[in-house]
């Protein structure tokens, strides 16, 4: 029997114009903030915009946006609701705030079926904050949506940047258009990341420094937007409109 969902997909997504993944290949490197904080700087840019939590082990774009009481409505599928302008829609709906016990195909499963019931409607950009791995999610996302494109974030640190680097492999492998590579976390000024990206022949979009402060704004949308974190994420999106 033919799964009449990816056929559904399409036509949920028929009005969304760029669908950008932000992923990383492993936890830790602040990717859930990254791809939150650029989807509330291009609605601030008068775009409109939805962030899509992806993240089945351990979401947390709720957190950052301060949301927790949000709900979505449901009318012949699923509406997000609006979240600081944002139309959100994350795992943790369904979860509640439990890791989702999820592998294989019940994740592409899970996958499928938030993509097929989910009314987007009419958006310049769909954000989606990706699992932190290398994983089906990401497979799943290739197929399903057409003209996804993925933002990949690193820090510094070599292991963190040889996940990437097989993401890369991967993406490339797949035909998949890589906007580039976001580096977070800087502490010291060096180029040794930005060389590595260029020799992948893949964008680097910007460095962003490690702010002490980020966690505090958690939770408080002005003070992340004011935040030097948020400085350094709008220089990026400049690179990627």
């Amino acid at each position: 029997m033919v799964d009449p969902r990816p056929e559904v997909i399409a036509r949920r997504l028929a009005h969304v114009k760029k669908v950008i993944a932000v992923s990383s290949g492993k936890g830790g490197v602040g990717k859930s903030v990254v791809a939150t904080t650029l989807a509330l700087i291009l609605n601030r840019r008068g775009f409109r915009v939805g962030l899509l939590d992806l993240d089945f082990t351990s979401p947390s774009t709720h957190l950052i946006l301060g949301v927790d009481d949000l709900k979505p409505e449901e009318e012949k599928g699923i509406i997000p609701p609006l979240a600081h302008g944002l139309r959100y829609m994350s795992i943790i709906y369904y979860s509640v705030d439990e890791p989702a016990p999820l592998r294989g195909a019940d994740i592409s499963n899970a996958i499928i079926e938030l993509f097929a019931v989910t009314q987007w409607g009419e958006l310049d950009y769909l954000v989606v904050d990706m699992p932190p791995t290398i994983s089906d999610a990401a497979l799943d996302l290739i197929r399903l949506i057409r003209d996804v494109k993925f933002l990949l974030v690193t820090t510094p640190s070599m292991v963190a940047f040889e996940t990437v680097r097989k993401l890369i492999m991967l993406l490339r492998s797949l035909k998949v258009p890589i906007l580039g590579v976001v580096e977070n976390m800087l502490v010291n000024q060096t180029d040794s990341i930005r060389e590595k990206v260029w020799k992948l022949g893949v964008g680097y979009i910007g460095a962003i420094s490690y702010d002490v402060e980020l966690e505090h704004t958690f939770g408080n949308i002005q003070r992340l937007l004011d935040s030097q974190f948020a400085m350094a994420v709008d220089a990026c999106a400049s690179e990627l409109e």
